[in-house]
């Protein structure tokens, strides 16, 4: 255990953006697994929007690669470009 009361603190924080860094990438996952199971693009274009602004977040808060980003987000805009 920390001795320091910054330390002490920095764990308590590190612990509070622990848990919503990964409920908001879990929250992504989730919205990119709905997006892919659409089946119109009618429907899978405006969930393209809000998962591509959820990614982009993740990315600038660097919870996830900027990298990882760009290709999440190329790879969904080719698969909602497919549907008919």
């Amino acid at each position: 255990m920390a001795n320091h009361k910054s330390a002490i603190k920095r764990i308590r924080a590190n612990a509070t953006k622990r848990l919503r860094n990964r409920y908001q990438a879990k929250t992504t996952r989730n919205a990119i697994k709905k997006l892919r199971g659409s089946t119109s693009k009618a429907e899978a274009a405006p969930l393209l929007t809000t998962v591509i602004s959820m990614i982009d977040r993740l990315a600038k808060k660097n919870v996830i690669h900027k990298n990882k980003a760009s290709n999440n987000k190329s790879k969904l805009t080719k698969f909602v470009n497919k549907l008919a």
